[in-house]
């Protein structure tokens, strides 16, 4: 291949080991669910590095399907950022609107997976629900952390094969969750509920009902004190 850019494929192994060890520092994955988690962003990471450092093989299928609608579609490094392409962008790839978003996107999901992790902990070692922080507005913070992360590198370097992973993700993840607050419903039973009730499980509500506060701090479903808190709904 001309450009120098693919074919590196030790920079695949490094970027994808740099992306891992990065988001498992803050999701500390222990049990089998949270290995599930991280085994399916892995999955996600591999495809993507391969494509962006190794062989851009979305590149040279939408450039062969493509290459006569849109010329700047080619098998280069700048050729890889696809929406850049697809909308005419001819600035630098780097500072397009999709590129910066991606930026915002990637460091705002390792925020996320960060403080929620650090409202769980505090709360297991307290023995109380977590509900303050992310968990005021959404169940599984450190799942939509994941996934923000994700979307951001759509936004940067969208892939065939990242593209199709993606809502199969997301229904992993989600499966994942429900498989969780099933064991904190039977753990808790009402206070589960409650919990439940006022607080959706993904997508926020920032438009809250009058007199019902995102999280009372009350002791409810979590981390019983000296067991490791999971990704999700507080589960043990």
């Amino acid at each position: 291949m001309a450009d120098p850019s693919f074919g590196l494929w030790p920079l695949v192994v490094v970027n994808t080991a740099l992306f891992i060890l990065f988001a498992a520092s803050f999701f500390h994955p222990k049990t089998k669910r949270d290995w599930r988690a991280m085994g399916a962003y892995s999955a996600f990471l591999l495809a993507l590095f391969t494509e962006m450092y190794g062989a851009p093989l979305t590149v040279y299928f939408l450039g062969s399907w493509l290459g006569s609608q849109f010329p700047l579609l080619k098998d280069t490094h700048a050729g890889g950022h696809v929406w850049n392409d697809l909308t005419g962008w001819s600035g630098d790839p780097h500072l397009s609107p999709f590129h910066l978003a991606s930026y915002a996107a990637i460091g705002g999901g390792f925020w996320l997976i960060a403080a929620a992790w650090k409202v769980l902990h505090t709360a297991a070692q307290n023995d109380r629900l977590a509900t303050t922080g992310p968990y005021a507005r959404v169940r599984h913070p450190q799942y939509d952390g994941l996934l923000l992360v994700m979307i951001g590198f759509l936004l940067q370097w969208p892939t065939i094969p990242t593209l199709i992973m993606f809502p199969i993700l997301v229904y992993v993840y989600a499966r994942l969750a429900r498989n969780e607050e099933r064991e904190v419903a039977q753990r808790f039973g009402d206070a589960w509920d409650a919990y439940a009730a006022r607080t959706p499980a993904f997508w926020p509500r920032f438009a809250r009902r009058a007199g019902v506060p995102p999280g009372d701090g009350g002791i409810a479903p979590g981390s019983a004190a000296g067991q490791r808190p999971g990704p999700g709904a507080n589960h043990p």
